[in-house]
């Protein structure tokens, strides 16, 4: 059964041409429910009849800016961007290889972009009925939960994201007490970000980008405001952090 987003008429998903965006939008797209889709990239999207493709950088403020200015009201926003890996930038395995350009970049588009979205979106939602705003984590933000160690600055952005999450529904609950804002953790997905780290995940735990995606759209779906500020898995259920 899908997800009834009955009150999420406005949606609009950043990083729409990553693996999990790209099947979250088109999913929003297809339930009846949802009037338009606004789809962000720093690349050009396809438009198609409910989508609407727009420009962003992570780390351009005046692009987010310029993109809250154009798009206006919105009921349902999510944020699928992130950086595990990419070039001299890896998951540390060790203390020793850590650096700081590769906190600084990760940092930058874990933690700080999601914010700068949350700075420009977060007074589109509306005050009078229920809003989302949800944004990709990972379960290894959890400080709890951490028995391996390493992947230093990836965990750890991770964690100031979740942070920051948290921060937000305080503040954002007291002007809009049915809103929502929540991190959640996809799983294992079988997108870019993932494929050299996924030898050893286990049988039946390596999810495509649609099933992902559903299953994120239903634990949204069944958010309540109390849920606001917490961590949730694709199955639903809440990550300590």
């Amino acid at each position: 059964m899908p997800p009834d987003f009955s009150n999420q008429k406005t949606a609009c998903v950043f990083g729409a041409t990553g693996g999990i965006g790209a099947a979250i939008a088109q999913q929003l797209a297809n339930n009846s429910a949802i009037k338009i889709v606004h789809a962000g990239s720093r690349s050009a999207n396809k438009a198609d009849r409910k989508i609407r493709p727009f420009h962003f950088d992570l780390i351009d403020e005046r692009s987010i800016e310029a993109a809250a200015a154009e798009i206006g009201p919105v009921d349902l926003v999510i944020i699928a961007t992130g950086l595990l890996h990419s070039g001299p930038i890896q998951p540390e395995k060790s203390y020793r290889t850590q650096t700081s350009d590769a906190y600084a970049r990760t940092f930058a588009i874990n933690a700080t972009g999601p914010a700068l979205i949350a700075k420009h979106f977060l007074p589109l939602l509306p005050r009078d009925r229920r809003s989302v705003f949800a944004a990709i984590s990972a379960r290894v933000s959890s400080i709890s939960d951490n028995r391996l160690g390493g992947w230093h600055a990836y965990r750890a952005s991770k964690a100031a994201l979740n942070m920051i999450l948290r921060n937000l529904a305080i503040e954002l609950g007291r002007s809009h007490p049915h809103a929502i804002v929540a991190g959640l953790h996809p799983g294992t997905v079988d997108t870019p970000l993932s494929e050299p780290f996924q030898r050893n995940v286990a049988e039946g735990k390596l999810f495509t980008p649609d099933y992902s995606a559903q299953c994120l759209l239903t634990v949204i779906d069944g958010l309540t405001a109390a849920d606001s500020g917490k961590l949730f898995a694709w199955d639903g259920a809440e990550i300590p952090f």
